[in-house]
């Protein structure tokens, strides 16, 4: 169906482009849509509405004209039963059995390869995570991580090189809390006693941090490695092996999580280059600059934002964006030319301030950069109870305990299971949950069953190759089959959208898809040639959810039980 498509949309862009040549108009763009209602046909063109309203003319005659020059076209007298006008000018067009059949001959051909697209020349920085290394990574820090990865990979689906990148704050008022908390641990102090800092971390952690350092161990870390001294004076070796500490704890978070970067970047390195002095110097040169109250003083509004904003406070300190727009401005001095940084909504006042910054350096850099994804933070329910804090963090809950109650699958295929800019309630106890509530052991459940049937036709599957795909007619077959077509295109929308959660719903689409097939019609059935094209579909079909859950890094396991068997299951 792939291939059908494209020949269609050749030979629907040359339909257009002589009808708006003839006339002397722009043609409006050759593309596919599907009816709003299945029963209307499986792709719809509105082209000629437009199209149309260029001419002047009626809309339904220039829909008519349309479909004669498409009918007489191979492209589609080979792939199309039928064309149909509806409405003001919508054109319903109805497929040919064979090339909804084609798709399956088309992904066992691919394979791991379907619907990805050649090299692009796109090259893209996705930074996300980027969690300060002062305590275990939450789960805000999780959802953060299975966006960002998973965006990643629907970039590369579509040929992009892709470096993922985590930047941190290793240095600043959080980092001092950080050793100064741990200090206090040294000197036999616990929260609550006399002497605690109020600002001080509370976790248990803390304590794990302070012993190692008074044991002189040496932590690694994925871009540092630090021994203690075991000195409760050493302050400094205190603040640096505490960030080794917790950088090492946030690499086995993310390593059990499946999530790798390619690049660390430190705030340090901004200072310790000179990038912000010379950040704040040319913003200055640019005129773009003021100062009152003692306070250097940005004008942000002149690029959108709602007022302007302090750069260099009166004690001489910087505020928090103007690292950050040094930081971006070495983003695109290192290449990078598109960029998509995943963030917390919390951080949707520094998209204004940082992108007036980049623009008023005047070095280039487009409006608009950097690209921002933003998102919710969620709830996590146990036991029907809303829970707030873990043992070991003290006031939240961890990547690493949602992991331990669940599964990483469950993790990640929940936490990108909703668009990002909306509410998410994590709801443990039905991610434990063996059955169809559960929406990824929905998706596995249905590979699995694939797999057991697969291994069940003793050799009959394994020439699906040369399966006679004519024979797949039955409605469900067809139904199945048009979901799987659609999965190319889905990556190419997910990717260009930023939305990952698409990729899960189309997965639960394609599961409900097989289900309702598999208790429709009998697969391994006495007639040869039918059960060899059925268990090509279901090949097929198994290949695309591998496809689909990869792109979100949740495994496609082959055998799993369930807590109670389905109707079809149970009739059987």
């Amino acid at each position: 169906m792939i291939q059908a498509k494209q020949e269609l949309r050749t030979a629907l862009e040359a339909a257009l482009a002589g009808a708006a040549a003839a006339a002397g108009v722009e043609g409006p763009p050759a593309v596919f849509e599907s009816p709003k209602v299945a029963a209307h046909g499986d792709l719809a063109i509105t082209a000629a509405m437009p199209l149309a309203r260029a001419l002047r003319r009626n809309p339904r005659e220039v829909a008519a004209e349309l479909v004669r020059d498409l009918e007489a076209r191979p492209a589609f007298q080979r792939w199309v039963q039928s064309l149909e006008i509806a409405g003001p000018g919508f054109i319903n067009l109805r497929l040919a059995p064979a090339a909804k059949q084609a798709v399956v001959a088309e992904v066992l051909a691919a394979g791991a390869d379907f619907g990805r697209q050649p090299a692009s020349g796109a090259r893209v920085m996705v930074e996300f995570v980027s969690a300060n290394p002062t305590g275990p990574l939450h789960v805000g820090h999780g959802r953060n991580a299975a966006l960002g990865d998973c965006i990643c990979n629907l970039l590369q689906t579509q040929g992009a090189e892709v470096l993922r990148e985590f930047y941190y704050n290793d240095a600043g008022v959080q980092i001092a809390t950080l050793a100064q908390s741990t200090q206090c641990r040294l000197r036999g102090l616990k929260p609550g006693d006399a002497g605690w800092p109020e600002s001080a971390y509370n976790g248990e952690y803390i304590a794990d941090i302070a012993a190692d350092f008074a044991a002189r161990k040496t932590v690694h870390a994925d871009d540092r490695e630090f021994t203690a001294s075991g000195d409760v004076d050493d302050l400094e070796g205190i603040r640096q092996f505490a960030v080794a500490y917790l950088r090492h704890e946030q690499d086995l978070d993310l390593q059990a999580f499946g999530v790798h970067f390619d690049h660390y970047y430190l705030e340090s390195s901004l200072y310790g280059s000179g990038r912000v002095e010379d950040t704040v110097k040319r913003l200055v040169a640019s005129g773009k600059t003021f100062e009152e109250g003692g306070a250097l003083w940005l004008r942000t509004t002149d690029y959108g934002d709602d007022k302007d904003r302090v750069m260099r406070k009166s004690d001489g300190t910087y505020t928090y964006f103007v690292p950050d727009v040094a930081y971006h401005i070495a983003k695109f001095e290192r290449g990078w030319q598109q960029v998509i940084n995943v963030q917390g909504t919390d951080h949707h006042g520094t998209v204004a301030r940082v992108r007036a910054g980049l623009q008023a350096v005047g070095v280039g850099i487009p409006a608009g950069y950097p690209d921002y994804v933003l998102y919710k933070m969620i709830t996590v329910m146990k036991g029907g109870q809303e829970v707030k804090i873990s043992k070991r963090a003290g006031s939240y809950v961890t990547l690493r305990d949602l992991i331990d109650w669940t599964s990483r699958d469950a993790v990640r295929f929940f936490l990108i299971s909703r668009k990002a800019d909306t509410e998410f309630t994590f709801d443990v106890d039905l991610a434990l949950k063996a059955n169809d509530e559960n929406p990824v052991f929905y998706v596995q459940y249905a590979h699995a069953r694939i797999c057991s049937v697969l291994a069940r036709s003793e050799g009959a599957a394994a020439d699906t190759a040369a399966a006679d795909t004519a024979l797949l007619v039955a409605p469900t077959e067809t139904a199945l089959m048009l979901e799987l077509a659609a999965y190319p295109e889905l990556l190419t929308r997910a990717a260009a959208e930023r939305a990952p959660h698409e990729v899960a719903f189309y997965l639960r689409g394609l599961a409900a898809a097989f289900h309702s097939y598999y208790a429709a019609e009998r697969v391994l059935v006495e007639r040869r040639a039918l059960a060899r094209a059925r268990l090509a579909l279901l090949a097929a079909t198994a290949q695309v959810l591998r496809n689909g859950l990869a792109v979100l890094g949740v495994s496609a396991p082959t055998a799993m039980a369930r807590d109670t068997p389905s109707a079809a299951e149970a009739a059987a």
